[in-house]
């Protein structure tokens, strides 16, 4: 059987429609089984879980994971050896629930203990740990059941396979979490300090995947605090690490990993995005990540160029990523790459994505390049985007979409001359547009953010007579004020009190209009609101009629 189904999917699927998983999984417990028989039996099933997906579900309808798991309190290391084997192969397919691996308590610490049996368990119960381990429920639990110190020696073993899979575990661990993160920055093995060893990790001589999750680890310390942003290791180490492998002589995955980890890595950070923008070029690079593959590949391979044309979207998308959290925080990097590689037509053109995804990351990098932009880059992605687009988008299906849309005009309609200027241009739009929104059935974040729109556009100069002119817009302002909903009384608060504020010119005239349609009232009422933040806002804005 063993040599019937090695590298033929099609045996391993007749094996498994003749019902051989049944009467395997029955000679593998069975205690009259010799232990050579109980492993060849491990064998063949790790081999028939290496075919197709369909095969691993058949394989977990008749509950081989149990099994197996049983099969790990043998003595035998080469039987155990085999359990883990074919386990391994279970949980890195997809259709694998990674809750089966915690429902029977002791069976993590199980695997803790056999972690020291030799590199072959090693190699196994690291990568099962690494694909298990989603979110912090699974990590508290590894954490806890001592996966730092058992797994941290293992960083120093002779085998590559070992220290890769060890690699990835801290990877998994340390994602997002600040207790385990904290933990390792003071591990020390072999007399190192983790973080070193990481950092030996990345450099250029070793193989591209132990840089990229030796960077990785460093990355998500560094995000939940246990490494600051202007250690040696980020910003001499890591970030160019991952500047590397952005390049276009790296492997597609690479290129998309390499991509959106420094993203992440740099997103809070104006420093880090600063270094970021300088580095090799990276922006040019980036550029590429639109024109791949091109025409005249350097890919000979027919099957790898296949391959990446299915999935040069990621590469499109990781792109998307990286520059929104270059633009995120600093006006000099937003003007300097991303306007020079012509990506505002880039970012405009993929909101007309089919694919939501993209449509998101499209408007997601634009509303990040918006944000305090000057003028002319305003102008820019007015004009590239179109109006058409832009209310296409303010009806998109999609609620991240319409989100990050109304997140781009309020960027937009910032700052009162850029805000006199887009609507003496756009106004009758944008104010279709608004009123379409607050009529429509949307959720409150989505009116809160169009509200505030409104007070942005009530904050302009000669915008405000686009509001104070349109009978419609005041009489939803004023429904809103006595919804229900606080978020949203607050952000029609802001409209009223950016209409009638004093020192502006015309405040007396507005004033008198709103008072006719029953503001000052509401206002009264408001005064007495049991919401302090209400309250105070309201009563700010009756100062001005009695200023």
């Amino acid at each position: 059987m063993k040599n019937a189904v090695i590298g033929n999917n099609k045996q391993k699927a007749n094996l498994i429609v003749l019902g051989a998983v049944p009467r395997l999984l029955y000679l593998l417990q069975q205690e009259t089984s010799s232990t050579e028989l109980k492993t060849e039996c491990a064998v063949v099933l790790g081999s028939l879980a290496m075919g197709t997906e369909n095969n691993v579900k058949s394989l977990l309808d008749c509950h081989i994971i149990p099994a197996l798991l049983q099969g790990l309190l043998s003595p035998d290391l080469k039987f155990i050896e085999a359990c883990l084997r074919c386990l391994r192969t279970i949980f890195t397919s997809p259709v694998t629930p990674e809750e089966l691996l915690y429902t029977d308590a002791t069976v993590i610490p199980h695997l803790m203990a056999l972690l020291s049996r030799s590199r072959y368990t090693q190699e196994y119960i690291c990568q099962i740990f690494s694909h298990c381990c989603k979110g912090p429920d699974h990590q508290t639990i590894l954490f806890n059941h001592g996966a730092v110190q058992n797994i941290a020696h293992l960083l120093t073993s002779a085998s590559y396979k070992v220290r890769m899979q060890a690699l990835k575990c801290f990877s998994v661990l340390a994602f997002e979490n600040p207790q385990v993160s904290m933990t390792l920055v003071n591990v020390l093995v072999d007399g190192e300090l983790l973080p070193q060893i990481f950092v030996k990790m990345l450099q250029r001589d070793k193989p591209i995947e132990m840089q990229l999750t030796s960077a990785k680890c460093l990355t998500y310390m560094c995000r939940a605090g246990a490494i600051r942003t202007d250690d040696n290791c980020i910003v001499l180490k890591t970030l160019p690490c991952l500047v590397r492998m952005c390049s276009k002589e790296r492997l597609l995955e690479e290129r998309v990993e390499g991509a959106e980890t420094l993203a992440y890595l740099i997103e809070p950070d104006v420093e880090l995005q600063r270094i970021a923008s300088i580095t090799d070029h990276l922006i040019a690079m980036l550029a590429d990540y639109f024109k791949y593959p091109s025409s005249v590949s350097a890919i000979t391979d027919i099957k790898r160029l296949d391959h990446d044309l299915k999935h040069a979207h990621e590469l499109r998308q990781a792109a998307f990523k990286l520059y929104a959290s270059l633009g995120a925080n600093d006006e000099d990097i937003r003007k300097k790459p991303i306007l020079e590689s012509g990506a505002v037509e880039l970012l405009c053109g993929l909101t007309q994505s089919e694919n939501p995804a993209l449509r998101v990351n499209g408007i997601w990098a634009l509303m990040n390049m918006a944000f305090q932009a000057e003028q002319k880059i305003k102008a820019d992605i007015l004009r590239s985007l179109s109006t058409e687009q832009l209310f296409r988008l303010l009806s998109d299906s999609d609620l991240n979409v319409l989100m990050k849309t109304l997140g781009l005009l309020r960027n937009l309609l910032s700052t009162r001359p850029h805000i006199d200027k887009i609507m003496s241009t756009h106004g009758k739009q944008i104010m279709q547009a608004v009123t379409l929104i607050l009529e429509g059935e949307h959720n409150i974040e989505v009116k809160e953010q169009t509200l505030c729109i409104l007070a942005n556009i009530a904050d302009g100069t000669t915008a405000k007579e686009l509001i104070m002119t349109n009978d419609d817009i005041l009489q939803k302002i004023k429904y809103y004020m006595g919804h229900s909903h606080v978020k949203l009384q607050l952000a029609a608060m802001f409209c009223i009190s950016n209409l009638i504020w004093n020192e502006e010119e015309g405040s007396q005239e507005r004033q008198d209009k709103l008072r006719d349609m029953g503001i000052v009232d509401i206002l009264h009422k408001l005064s007495q609101s049991p919401d302090s933040n209400l309250c105070d806002k309201a009563k700010m804005a009756l100062q001005q009629y009695l200023a």
